[in-house]
């Protein structure tokens, strides 16, 4: 038997500073590194998406960017095989992927794939019952769900197993069969996984925050954003509703100043950031590095290697 082939993610919340350890060290060791970021998948986005440059695409090999139109959609269950795609086709060349970004939701899905009920995955419900999951009261409410439709697999799975609660509501519902009731496969990923997040004091990590927000608007955001408009991407597009899009919106339009839109930005940051950390630590076997010591960059290398 060929032995697994290994994958390698450094992921973390948001401005914490995964691209610039990714770059160092993929420069480093040949790896080529695959996004793992929902919007950077996107054309013509990049300012607001803090996407790799051309001279850092230049200088280490980057996948699944700049692979949709902004007026396009794209899911996880599109993400998935495309990375898969790559995995294998880089590894058949005899070279190695390093992920890089904060998408919890493609990590998850990728490290632990859900075959139970012989079902395929409803990306959209299973966004929308996750980011429940994270509310104060929003496992009980999941659970509470879950017991409606079928009591016996609720009574058999743990408030804080999240994950098969919420898969045992996407088949239930998609099927009308009780989950309990399905012939269950399990699945495990094809993969060896080596998963390291970073991690830092929030209150550098709002700092950080702000300077990011201050560098998108010092270089060019605004623009990107009515571009984009100009050119008939709808508002409503789901590239659109992005973190740093859809709070430039207003702006544009005149309904509120530049500084309330920045304002805006930086909250919804800060509070994504917070819905990151939540998630990673759903995910097993990830290893935490400070990314503020100065050994940060080595011990990454080390637990990756």
């Amino acid at each position: 038997m060929p032995d697994r082939i290994i994958c390698r993610v450094l992921t973390g919340p948001t401005a914490s500073g995964k691209s610039g350890f990714a770059l160092e060290i993929a420069a480093r060791t040949g790896w080529d590194i695959l996004c793992m970021d929902s919007m950077q998948i996107y054309r013509r986005m990049n300012i607001g998406t803090a996407k790799p440059t051309a001279e850092e695409q230049r200088l280490v090999p980057h996948h699944l960017l700049d692979i949709r139109d902004p007026e396009e959609s794209f899911s996880v269950s599109e993400y998935i095989p495309e990375a898969e795609r790559i995995i294998r086709q880089l590894h058949h060349s005899g070279r190695e992927v390093l992920f890089v970004g904060g998408t919890g939701l493609y990590l998850q899905a990728m490290m632990m794939p859900m075959g139970m009920g012989n079902v395929p995955a409803n990306p959209g419900l299973r966004e929308e019952l996750n980011l429940l999951a994270l509310t104060e009261k929003g496992k009980r409410a999941l659970h509470s769900r879950l017991e409606k439709c079928d009591p016996d697999t609720a009574a058999r799975l743990p408030l804080n197993d999240v994950r098969r609660v919420i898969r045992a509501i996407e088949v239930t519902e998609a099927t009308g069969i009780p989950f309990s009731h399905q012939e269950e496969r399990p699945a495990a990923s094809p993969f060896e996984w080596r998963v390291v997040s970073l991690a830092m004091d929030r209150n550098t990590l709002y700092e950080r925050i702000n300077r990011r927000v201050s560098r998108m608007f010092r270089d060019g955001l605004e623009e990107e954003v009515r571009g984009l408009l100009s050119d008939g991407v709808p508002e409503t597009a789901q590239s659109m509703c992005a973190l740093g899009y859809k709070e430039m919106i207003p702006y544009i339009r005149g309904m509120i100043t530049a500084e309330q839109a920045a304002d805006a930005i930086r909250t919804g940051s800060r509070h994504y950031a917070k819905r990151q950390m939540t998630f990673l630590k759903r995910i097993p076997n990830i290893r935490s590095v400070d990314a503020c010591t100065p050994d940060a960059c080595s011990h990454i290398r080390e637990i990756l290697a």
